[in-house]
């Protein structure tokens, strides 16, 4: 599913954009990932809380939290680069609405923001 969204930023900026097109599809797959992981990482620690389970702390969390981050970064910076492209590029046939697209990340973000209130 996320490849994609990856595929389609890519496609639509490769026309306006050609040479920070593939620093403009990472940087929003990297967004839209990362959001998605807080949102759910929010999500359970709200959960555990409420349920008055002794998880880890919010600085503990933020930590946790910085470091999955920094793998997804690297994970899709391997991932997205040559030949992996080129295959989902051939592969892609749905063109999603790019609106939406970009709204995604900062739904999840707002999500995330929501549940962290409860805490």
């Amino acid at each position: 599913m996320l490849d994609t969204f990856y595929i389609s930023v890519f496609n639509y900026y490769k026309k306006r954009f050609k040479k920070q097109t593939i620093a403009i599809a990472l940087f929003y797959i990297n967004v839209l990932e990362i959001s998605i992981y807080l949102a759910l990482g929010s999500f359970f620690l709200a959960f555990a809380n409420q349920m008055k389970i002794v998880t880890m702390s919010l600085q503990k969390f933020w930590l946790l939290f910085s470091l999955v981050s920094l793998f997804i970064v690297f994970k899709n910076w391997m991932r997205y680069n040559g030949k992996k492209r080129n295959i989902l590029n051939a592969k892609h046939k749905v063109k999603h609405s790019i609106s939406i697209i970009w709204l995604l990340p900062f739904a999840c973000i707002g999500l995330a923001f929501i549940l962290l209130q409860v805490l």
